[in-house]
């Protein structure tokens, strides 16, 4: 296995996700290990107009519209992370799993029509690692009240939450050897412990 792996961190909105991937960053910068980090939707200048478009408050999209918005985003990304594929460590904030959850578990979209146009994006790009960032609904909408702004997809019922999240947890026990379940209700200098230690096994 590539010591230089795609590691994803993924998670609904509010699990700390982004926090961990920053955690990992500070670590990885201070031990002068090279990495290259992207969000998605998001990552380069392209894909950050599209980004700008998704989230945005003022748009209302159809679902098809979003799911094809975010594949075109992860289209603009895909040339610059086959780059650095087992070159350098990867490590994306969202990525497939993220399609998988929202637009099919949460919108309904049909997987197999997901599946065949990240097949045809990423071809041989593939995750090594997900650590899964959970959190429960009550803890999830008080971290957004602390956030400076909302965006689109920050504003869903309840409802759409808990569905993503149980999408989230049917991807990850498919392949339980390939994940890491992060409990974000739990101390977060816990969790960050956890996912460090993980981290350091899988660049050995």
């Amino acid at each position: 296995m590539s010591k230089k792996p795609v590691i994803v961190f993924e998670g609904i909105e509010g699990s700390g996700k982004s926090h961990h991937i920053n955690v990992i960053c500070k670590y990885l910068t201070k031990k002068k290990i090279k990495f290259i980090k992207i969000r998605e939707p998001g990552g380069n200048p392209n894909s950050e107009i599209i980004r700008k478009l998704i989230l945005n408050k003022k748009t209302s999209f159809n679902k098809n519209t979003d799911l094809l918005l975010y594949l075109a985003s992860r289209s603009e990304n895909i040339g610059q992370l086959k780059k650095y594929y087992k070159k350098r460590i990867i490590l994306i904030d969202r990525f497939i799993d993220s399609t998988y959850a929202y637009q099919h578990f949460g919108f309904g979209i049909n997987l197999n029509l997901i599946k065949s146009i990240n097949n045809f994006l990423l071809k041989n790009f593939k995750v090594r690692f997900t650590f899964l960032n959970i959190v429960n609904l009550k803890n999830m909408q008080k971290r957004l009240k602390k956030r400076k702004s909302l965006n689109r997809y920050d504003n869903f019922k309840k409802n759409f939450y808990k569905k993503v999240q149980s999408g989230f947890l049917k991807i990850s026990k498919k392949n339980k050897a390939k994940y890491l379940i992060i409990n974000s209700n739990l101390d977060i200098k816990n969790n960050e412990t956890l996912i460090i230690n993980k981290f350091k096994d899988l660049i050995k």
